[in-house]
């Protein structure tokens, strides 16, 4: 399976800060231009307002009661522009009646009470603004209304809302285009960190394996500490492997040294009588070596649980499972002259892991039939406490002395019980299985100060 390469980190928030302004930008120029609009309409409404408002001040009546206007052209030149709009006018009396300007020009009809008044159409198809004014002329008896209407192209606020558009648009990108530029230059600096990182652990030996020490940001520090618990549980498998391999050319020397002479003698026998005794011994040796391997894989299984996560184990009644067990080791124990035997008051739960406590039983029950001697008794016992679960496996052998104690806790440590079957790895297994549990493991001496008790108290399951 082909992997991608991966995105870069600094291109994606690049990538989201441009769609995310892109989109607030567009939001904002909508608003923008709809203030824009609204901000030019204000600005030439105004300048309607005003002419109009001048040629309404020079709206007169004549002696006849008619309405007469003479148009200050200055009122229209008002309205001149840049952008060349034209100028439309008309004026009209009561009841509607046209005066002067642009007769078809259109107006405003139903103000709604007010007296000036604002709208869009169209003339001579070009889209206009309109102002409409409504005033009244005296005559000293009465006053006569009139509507004055101002109107002009709307080139000029087109373009002044295009500007107004065209402006923030620019000032937009520019801000998007800093925002980018400082988001690039940020991420590069805050991930010289990484690099600094990656470049530590590229320069490390393979061999070296200690966790990483180079300072990292916190949002990254939960990775390198990741990384250093990796770390240290594959140093832990590794030493595992190596104490494995070396342990098992030390220990299979000997007896694969003994099956090649036990063969070389097979072959060299005179006698039928004399193969078979080669044989036997050479048989033997494989056993022997059979069962060094079984508690090296042992040792390499606890060491490599040792080395994982904790597990959360589930509570088992270890009485039962003990009295099982120990009923399975009793033809061994009378084929070796040993008594064994089982006491126990009923069941008692505790948080194992039932293959690894039976191995750990295995070996008590195994140590106590080989060092203790043909005619010694050996009782295999599982009380409960309060808080605690009691495992015993106790003898009347000769025991170990208090001040070998400590040394029979240790790897392939013998003894003086170097004829005995075994390598050593008895009483350390037990105690390493006793620890994963979180179980402590005593030597003590057995009845009347003779032989051994070896006691593994286990915390009672609630």
């Amino acid at each position: 399976m082909t992997l991608l390469p991966a995105a870069s980190l600094r291109r994606r928030l690049l990538l989201w800060l441009l769609v995310s302004t892109a989109v607030i930008g567009v939001v904002a120029l909508v608003d923008t231009y709809n203030e824009a609009v609204t901000t030019a309409n204000n600005v030439s409404d105004r300048v309607l307002a005003g002419s109009a408002l001048a040629i309404a001040e020079r709206v007169v009546v004549t002696e006849n009661g008619t309405l007469e206007v003479d148009i200050p052209y200055v009122a229209l030149e008002m309205l001149t522009s840049a952008a060349q709009d034209r100028v439309f006018y008309r004026v009209d009396g009561p009841p509607g009646r046209f005066i002067t300007g642009y007769q078809t020009l259109p107006t405003i009809a139903e103000m709604g009470g007010r007296s000036i008044g604002f709208a869009d159409a169209t003339f001579r198809g070009e889209p206009i603004r309109i102002a409409v004014l409504q005033r009244s002329a005296s005559t000293g008896i009465n006053s006569v209304p009139f509507a004055v209407t101002v109107a002009e192209t709307t080139i000029a606020r087109r373009q002044l809302t295009q500007t107004i558009l065209l402006r923030s648009a620019l000032r937009l990108a520019m801000m998007i285009a800093g925002a980018a530029a400082i988001v690039w230059i940020a991420v590069t600096v805050s991930l010289r960190p990484l690099y600094r990182l990656g470049d530590a652990i590229a320069e490390r030996s393979p061999n070296d394996l200690h966790p990483i020490e180079q300072r990292a940001p916190s949002e990254v520090q939960g990775l390198v500490d990741t990384v250093n618990s990796f770390m240290v549980r594959l140093q832990s498998a590794l030493d595992a492997l190596r104490h494995f391999s070396g342990n098992a050319s030390h220990q299979l020397r000997t007896p694969l040294a003994i099956i090649r002479t036990q063969l070389a003698l097979a072959g060299r026998a005179a006698t039928l009588e004399e193969a078979q005794e080669a044989a036997r011994k050479g048989d033997a040796a494989v056993a022997h070596a059979e069962r060094i391997l079984a508690q090296l894989l042992l040792m390499a299984k606890i060491d490599a649980a040792g080395s994982n996560e904790p597990q959360t184990l589930a509570a088992i009644d270890i009485a039962a499972l003990a009295q099982q067990l120990t009923a399975d080791r009793v033809p061994a124990a009378a084929e070796a002259g040993i008594d064994l035997g089982y006491e126990g008051d009923g069941p008692a739960f505790a948080r194992v892991e039932p293959l690894l406590f039976g191995e750990l039983l295995r070996n008590l029950v195994e140590n106590a039939i080989a060092y203790a001697g043909r005619g010694a008794e050996v009782t295999v016992s599982v009380r409960q406490g309060r808080d605690a679960v009691r495992l015993t496996v106790e003898d009347n052998g000769p025991g170990i002395p208090p001040e070998r104690r400590t040394l029979a806790r240790q790897r392939f440590a013998r003894g003086e019980h170097r004829d005995a079957p075994g390598m050593g790895l008895g009483l350390p297994i037990v105690e390493e299985i006793a620890a994963l549990f979180d179980a402590a493991m005593t030597l003590e001496s057995g009845p009347a100060c003779r032989g051994l008790r070896v006691a593994i108290r286990f915390s009672a399951a609630g």
